[in-house]
């Protein structure tokens, strides 16, 4: 049986639909994040399942019980947010302490826990300090700290990093991996930020317009995109309008491109050929077939240097070596191919519209 359900979720506020149809299943000890853009409903979701807001229709359950009519103080949650919400005239200790005396937790066992916890955040020597006395990074670890200090069922968390500055997101997140963890506790993610849910996450649910698009394991939601919209949301993609023909082949712009999975479409059926930078192969024109184009940009991303070339009025992008990049100058004839079994083929659609405003982010 799931530990967390999220059972047919439906939102509205008055005109406006927040999220529909929103199922969601996960197992005990599981970390999964809900990913997509502002206003596609994930924070929203994240307030149903605390409490905070009742949805229209659909239900929460945790451990086969419904949860759904049940004040936000007793469904045993801890939930992190991104402004911190830490009190201001409390320290560092008294913060974490403060969901233990509520509860009328011994003073015993709250010391211990207190004591416990904040060395599990590497806090220790900031234990009396006020937050406006710490940096962002460590008042989040102050949070996260209270909200697991009640030993909750499940851990919320909203949006945690988004206020950090890179360096400390990307500690930060690691240590909430681990310590998700060595807790094994229950955990439901909220973020924009693509880099973060994939590098942290069992499983990933993109949403996009109040829908779930697709939920899996990182690697798969990476690889195997099934809408166009998971495709461009999850990393760089390069898009190809193209015909099927027959022998596993796509036709775009005069090129015959191979792609493996284009055999599940029908001869002549327009296609998307999605295409990841990083498996685009560039080599000087005359030394290959594929794709031919001009290079008309570099950029420098480190060890790779991202290849922009424009190839029958597409723009393509492709990572390549930084080492190598000298040797494709800007104007170069470039050919680019990639390996028939890297790119996916979906169905052509019009390409999304933007989610509509909704009254917050949510």
């Amino acid at each position: 049986m799931p530990y967390l359900e999220l059972q047919h979720l439906h939102k509205e506020f008055g005109d406006f639909t927040a999220i529909q149809e929103i199922d969601v299943a996960l197992e005990p000890g599981e970390f999964l994040s809900l990913l997509g853009p502002s206003g596609c409903g994930k924070t929203t979701a994240l307030r149903i399942v605390a409490g905070f807001e009742r949805p229209t229709s659909g239900r929460i359950v945790v451990e086969g019980k419904d949860l759904t009519h049940v004040a936000p103080n007793h469904r045993d949650m801890g939930m992190v947010f991104q402004a911190y919400s830490l009190f201001p005239n409390m320290n560092a200790q008294d913060n974490v302490e403060f969901g233990l005396r509520v509860r009328r937790k011994p003073p015993g066992e709250r010391k211990r826990k207190v004591a416990e916890l904040i060395e599990l955040v590497g806090l220790s020597a900031a234990a009396k300090r006020y937050p406006h006395q710490l940096s962002g990074g460590m008042q989040q670890r102050v949070a996260l700290a209270r909200a697991l200090a009640i030993e909750p069922r499940v851990l919320l968390l909203d949006e945690p990093l988004s206020a950090l500055d890179a360096l400390v997101r990307v500690q930060l997140r690691e240590e909430i991996r681990r310590l998700q963890t060595q807790l094994a506790i229950t955990t439901l993610y909220v973020t924009h930020d693509q880099e973060e849910a994939l590098s942290i996450s069992d499983r990933v649910a993109v949403l996009n317009q109040g829908s779930i698009e697709q939920i899996g394991v990182p690697a798969e939601i990476y690889n195997e995109p099934n809408t166009p919209f998971v495709a461009e949301f999850i990393g760089t993609m390069n898009r190809l309008e193209a015909t099927v023909t027959d022998g596993g082949e796509v036709d775009f712009h005069g090129t015959r491109l191979r792609v493996d999975n284009a055999r599940r479409h029908q001869s002549g059926e327009r296609v998307l050929v999605l295409v990841r930078p990083e498996t685009l192969a560039v080599e000087q024109s005359g030394n290959g077939g594929g794709l031919g184009g001009e290079v008309v940009a570099h950029i420098f991303l480190g060890a790779t240097t991202r290849v922009k070339i424009d190839a029958a009025g597409q723009e393509l992008s492709a990572d390549i070596p930084s080492t190598r990049a000298a040797s494709l100058p800007v104007g170069a004839r470039v050919s680019a191919t990639f390996p028939a079994e890297s790119a996916r083929v979906l169905a052509l659609e019009e390409k999304p519209a933007s989610p509509a405003t909704a009254p917050a982010d949510r």
